[in-house]
């Protein structure tokens, strides 16, 4: 009963956000912002994220009936101490095996109201600084929409994009790209 739901739930989700997706042709970061032209692949998650990642080895904390408190932000073996989504290259997909860290989020701000939370989008070096900026936006939006479509309140959501500003990692390599190109949520106090 609980896997009918959470792929009912799934498949909702999907469908809204495909009614949402951009359409536009996947360009060059560097030239795409160089160019003005808008930012490619942002549609969102995507049907095969959606069904991918829930309920698969119960880790999703899907079922818990909201049973996630703050304490659980701090327990290393919660999904909630599980804060940072990676990102494809010039991409704001959020891909399936972050899918289940989403939800164990939505979930926990669903069942405590009164939590908030800010959701801080980066981008890798590469491209310009507008298109960092606008990609960085687009990745923290999607997950900010992943959350708020799993019954999280608009009041309990904050988005930031801090673009190419703040990189984990300061190489010039593939390693330290992949690194930089994530959102995080930032819970005041942890």
């Amino acid at each position: 009963m609980v896997t009918n739901k959470i792929y009912l739930t799934a498949a909702i989700m999907a469908l809204a956000l495909a009614g949402c997706s951009s359409t536009g042709d996947k360009q060059d970061a560097g030239a795409a912002g160089a160019n003005g032209s808008s930012l490619a692949n942002t549609s969102g998650y995507g049907a095969g994220g959606a069904s991918s990642g829930y309920g698969a080895g119960g880790g999703s904390g899907f079922g818990r009936g909201g049973s996630y408190t703050a304490a659980d932000l701090d327990n290393p073996n919660s999904p909630l101490s599980k804060r940072v989504i990676y990102f494809q290259y010039d991409s704001a997909e959020v891909m399936p095996e972050y899918v289940s860290i989403v939800t164990a989020h939505a979930e926990f701000l669903a069942g405590n109201p009164s939590q908030r939370v800010t959701v801080d989008g980066h981008a890798d070096e590469r491209g310009t600084r507008e298109y960092n900026i606008a990609l960085g936006e687009q990745r923290a939006k999607t997950v900010a929409n992943m959350l708020k479509l799993q019954g999280v309140a608009d009041s309990q959501v904050q988005i930031v994009s801090y673009g190419e500003e703040k990189p984990l990692c300061m190489g010039h390599d593939d390693e330290c790209w992949n690194q930089n190109r994530r959102a995080e949520f930032a819970y005041a106090g942890h």
